[in-house]
């Protein structure tokens, strides 16, 4: 296969490569994680499951795939996230249910030993407390007000915005994600001026 023909049958798949994602996506935010059937998938993007299993094996695969699309969403350029960004981000979340029970469901699973998502989460909250803790640096300087580092308190800003995920999927009605998440950060203290 002539060098061109390659490159141009790479492109070809990683363009239905990300068809797929999308539908993926859309079929999860419809039907929830667990009604998105590998099959409802395929159907999405007119391929069989056979043809769709060509793309991605598993339907863990297909799942990692979407998270890893998740988080490009969510990314900040540079990796500058400020507080009030965070907050932004905690209200687009309370607006797709689908994505966050999938995110959710996952991430619950994902502390078994041997599930197809566990390196995936791993990794993710390596970079995700890390980029935290710059945050809150930008924001309070080497101490919060509360006298802790931005790195001690970064796994603590983190477990809040999922914990409020979790309880906002079990209880929308009661549970004002965005707001609970302002309280926090008003818990916080006031940043520094600078």
């Amino acid at each position: 296969m002539p060098y061109g023909d390659a490159m141009s049958s790479r492109a070809r798949t990683e363009e239905r490569r990300a068809e797929i994602v999308r539908a993926a996506l859309e079929v999860i935010a419809e039907r929830g994680y667990r009604g998105a059937s590998m099959a409802a998938i395929a159907e999405r993007v007119g391929l069989t499951q056979q043809g769709l299993l060509h793309y991605f094996p598993t339907k863990d695969a297909l799942l990692v795939a979407v998270l890893k699309e998740r988080d490009q969403w969510d990314a900040v350029p540079d990796s500058q996230w400020r507080l009030d960004l965070l907050g932004s981000l905690v209200e687009y979340n309370a607006m797709r249910p689908g994505i966050v029970q999938t995110f959710s469901a996952l991430l619950g699973e994902s502390v078994t030993e041997g599930h197809p998502t566990r390196e995936f989460f791993t990794e993710r909250y390596v970079r995700v407390r890390a980029t935290m803790a710059e945050a809150l640096r930008a924001a309070y300087g080497e101490r919060l007000p509360s006298g802790l580092s931005p790195e001690r308190a970064a796994p603590l800003l983190v477990a809040v915005m999922d914990g409020l995920q979790y309880q906002w999927l079990l209880d929308p009605e009661s549970v004002d994600m965005p707001g609970a998440f302002r309280d926090f950060l008003a818990l916080l203290g006031e940043a520094d001026a600078s």
